[in-house]
């Protein structure tokens, strides 16, 4: 039988939080950089740009490792690199080339191993239902898991069982349309502005693609 925890030791309890600014406190608040997030959207809406600007942002904290299953390494994947100025990130950013789940875990045994996962994407991993997520979180309860997920025909939610069981348990929930990131957060404090705003991947982008969606 676990512990139980009283109520003042609850609320007396102190947790480690990234201390985020600009638009990423405003959109993100100031989270926990461990436990489950999860980003969806369609081909084209500016996914790819978003994941790699937050890639680059969190590297400013602890160390990443970007596991591009889709694409791997690829000239398109080097463009999308440079276009956010990856290269400012130094050695706390690495490129997994299309490492499996096995792999990936025997990786993150090692010491000094990245504290920060995110996984492009949940249609590419094979073999992974709510035990594999379940046996991934308690296995590594300090990490972060960025998990990203095409979106499903309609447009609107994550595309597949497991994606839309990860979004339920996530702390942060991104869909990314039109060039901007709707983020639902729980590290949210309206009193102080400080979580769920838009985030702009691309004004010009999203300026013109929401311009369309009001004619």
């Amino acid at each position: 039988m676990g512990r139980a925890i009283s109520n003042k030791n609850v609320l007396a309890a102190q947790f480690e939080t990234a201390d985020f600014d600009g638009p990423f406190l405003a959109s993100f608040g100031r989270p926990e950089l461990r436990g489950v997030w999860l980003i969806w959207g369609d081909s084209g809406s500016g996914k790819t740009t978003f994941t790699l600007q937050l890639c680059k942002y969190l590297a400013g904290f602890r160390r990443v490792a970007y596991d591009s299953l889709e694409q791997g390494l690829s000239l398109s994947l080097q463009k999308a690199w440079e276009r956010v100025g990856m290269a400012e990130a130094g050695s706390n950013i690495i490129l997994l080339n299309k490492e499996d789940l096995p792999e990936l875990c025997a990786r993150l045994r090692k010491r000094k191993s990245p504290e920060i996962i995110v996984i492009d994407s949940l249609q590419y991993l094979d073999k992974f239902y709510m035990k594999q997520f379940k046996d991934l979180k308690a296995e590594f309860p300090d990490k972060l898991f960025v998990f990203i997920s095409q979106a499903d025909k309609a447009g609107k939610d994550p595309d597949g069982h497991i994606a839309k069981k990860i979004r339920y348990d996530a702390d942060i929930k991104i869909k990314v349309e039109g060039f901007k990131a709707f983020v639902t957060t729980r590290y949210e404090d309206r009193d102080k502005g400080e979580g769920g705003a838009d985030f702009i991947i691309w004004e010009q982008g999203a300026n013109d693609y929401w311009a369309e969606q009001i004619k």
